[in-house]
């Protein structure tokens, strides 16, 4: 049997992430996996905090803290707020712990003794008003290639392409803004990655088919560049350090050791029930594992070169990954979210404002797939009002309303099938395999499209039977379209319980179905919408399941996140 390894770009634990972070890596790779358990599949869910490298130092220095204690705190600030966003993590870990330590240590030990590691002394660039080496992001400036004024020393994020500190024109310190910069000598480490070229290029031919664009393009785009040798150390003191004589007071690049925290969570999740969790059933010669990553684009250099460098210089039989799923970036009004700039929507103010299922539903129907995706609060409400209020929501408050009003607060007795019925469960059979056919392919706009073709056709069903009409001339009638309607509201349950977990919940609640089994539903519809049995008591809605957002919300919020009203 297959088992299912996921896992998200790490959030860096600088700060709280935005929305865009969100939607770009580890709310999609949630749905994934919370569909890929309703299916029956073996799933393990994997993300942590990033924790080391200088943004890390400096935001703890802002904070009066040491950076250990600023991690400590940050991590469980985030880690609540995943929490509360639903996210149904097997484990979030942190790039700091030991397990992380061992593991970066002893590839870099195997990288060595296969020589695809070697020493240098480099001419590296040292801030006299901070009195410290910056490194590389810490270094910003113009991008030779694009003229982009914002560059850091390591990558620009206007054009993706890899730099060093020395290319950047006008270059200045990203700590104090001071350009009064000198190079210095510093022994350094660099992973030989044109020696590993044509493994790293075999290793992208055999999913160049399967992997979105994003993703081989831009890694096509390294490959053609040329692979450099890259530093993997830097001169800090917070980080995994270098296990090599003469480099005290130096660490690991945090993207060196970052990905390897994959691994190194599952061994913390491991650890938690030894008994009958082996982490290196999942990494270590895992023939039986398909593994699939989930980041915006920024990372995807990074998990296409850097880590399966890693992976397939050490000789060992680690597992690598089988799916890469890249994103967009999304915007805010046009312009792009940013951390450092507190430009957009964070997601502890999101959960201020609105439910979870609010925002997950928004994010996953406009996902930056195949291009980058915009978020206007307009279009946010337009999304909310005409699919969760006036599709689902309208759909379960009229159905359990009018039976509990017409029959009675329990499941009415049905009849023989219709041939409207039938007709009815052929349309909805067709949606819900096209929707699960995307759900497994990870194209999830196509498949939040056609899990609202799924509410949609329960109400065009409701309309075009109209029980309340009916039950004047013909009551078994009508208690057969309420009794198929009752079962409908417990199917859109569970098929949106990967996307919106607590409407899922609160519809199951209604059901008084207790400890629910959310299984895919079979492909006999009529026998699905016959597991509500007649008699089975429900709950009438004292509320309805969303609330509209109206104009004036909006024009608000406009205000409140410094956007122009449309």
């Amino acid at each position: 049997m297959t088992k299912y390894l996921v896992t998200s770009a790490l959030p860096y634990i600088n700060g709280i992430k935005h929305l865009g972070n969100l939607v770009g890596s580890m709310l999609p790779a949630d749905v994934y996996s919370r569909f890929l358990r309703q299916i029956g599949e073996d799933v393990l869910f994997i993300c942590a905090t990033d924790e080391h490298g200088t943004p890390a130092e400096l935001a703890a220095l802002e904070k009066n803290q040491d950076v250990e204690t600023f991690c400590t705190e940050q991590h469980e600030v985030q880690k609540d707020i995943y929490t509360r966003f639903n996210l149904s993590f097997d484990h979030f870990g942190r790039s700091s712990s030991d397990h992380n330590l061992e593991l970066t240590q002893h590839f870099c030990k195997k990288l060595m003794e296969n020589g695809l590691i070697e020493e240098r002394v480099i001419k590296q660039v040292y801030s006299v008003d901070d009195g410290r080496f910056l490194p590389d992001r810490y270094i910003v400036g113009t991008c030779p290639h694009c003229g982009y004024e914002a560059a850091r020393g390591d990558q620009c994020e206007n054009c993706t392409r890899v730099l060093d500190p020395t290319d950047l024109i006008k270059p200045r310190s990203a700590v104090s803004g001071s350009s009064n910069l000198e190079i210095k000598d510093s022994k350094h480490l660099f992973l030989k990655l044109p020696a590993m070229e044509k493994d790293l290029a075999k290793f992208i031919d055999e999913h160049e088919a399967e992997w979105p664009v994003v993703v081989t393009s831009i890694a096509r785009k390294w490959l053609k560049e040329g692979l450099r040798e890259r530093c993997i150390t830097r001169d800090l003191k917070w980080g995994i350090p270098v296990p090599c004589d003469g480099f005290d007071g130096k660490v690991f690049y945090v993207w060196f050791d970052a990905p390897i925290e994959y691994i190194g969570a599952t061994a913390e999740w491991a650890d938690k029930d030894k008994e009958h969790r082996n982490w290196k059933d999942w990494w270590y010669d895992a023939k039986d594992v398909k593994y699939t990553e989930f980041m915006a684009k920024d990372n995807i250099p990074f998990h296409t070169i850097m880590f399966p460098a890693t992976l397939l210089g050490s000789k060992e039989p680690w597992k690598k990954v089988d799916y890469i799923k890249g994103f967009n970036w999304l915007t805010f009004y046009g312009g792009k979210f940013s951390t450092s700039q507190k430009r957009g929507i964070f997601t502890n103010q999101a959960l201020d404002e609105f439910e979870p299922d609010y925002w997950r539903y928004w994010l996953m129907a406009n996902a930056p797939e195949n291009s980058d995706s915009s978020f206007t609060f307009s279009g946010f409400a337009s999304t909310i009002n005409k699919d969760l209020n006036d599709v689902l929501g309208n759909f379960v408050n009229r159905v359990l309303k009018m039976t509990a009003s017409k029959l009675g607060p329990e499941v009415p007795n049905k009849a023989e099938f219709t041939q409207m019925d039938k007709d009815f469960f052929k349309v909805l059979g067709e949606h819900i395999d096209a929707y699960t056919k995307y759900l497994k392919e990870l194209e999830f706009r196509k498949a939040l499209v056609e899990l609202r073709a799924i509410w949609v056709e329960g109400n065009n069903y409701l309309t075009a039977a109209a029980p309340w009409t009916v039950i004047k001339e013909d009551k078994e009638r009508a208690s057969t379209i309420l009794n198929i309607a009752i079962n409908v509201i417990r199917l859109y349950g569970v098929l949106s319980a990967p996307v919106i977990p607590s409407t899922c919940a609160r519809i199951m609640d209604l059901l008084n179905i207790e400890n629910a089994s959310y299984a895919w539903p079979e492909k006999d519809l009529e026998k699905e919408l016959s597991k509500v049995e007649v008699g089975h008591k429900f709950n009438v809605p004292e509320a309805p399941l969303f609330q509209k957002v109206m104009d004036e919300r909006v024009a608000e919020l406009c205000e409140k996140y410094g956007a122009d009203p449309e």
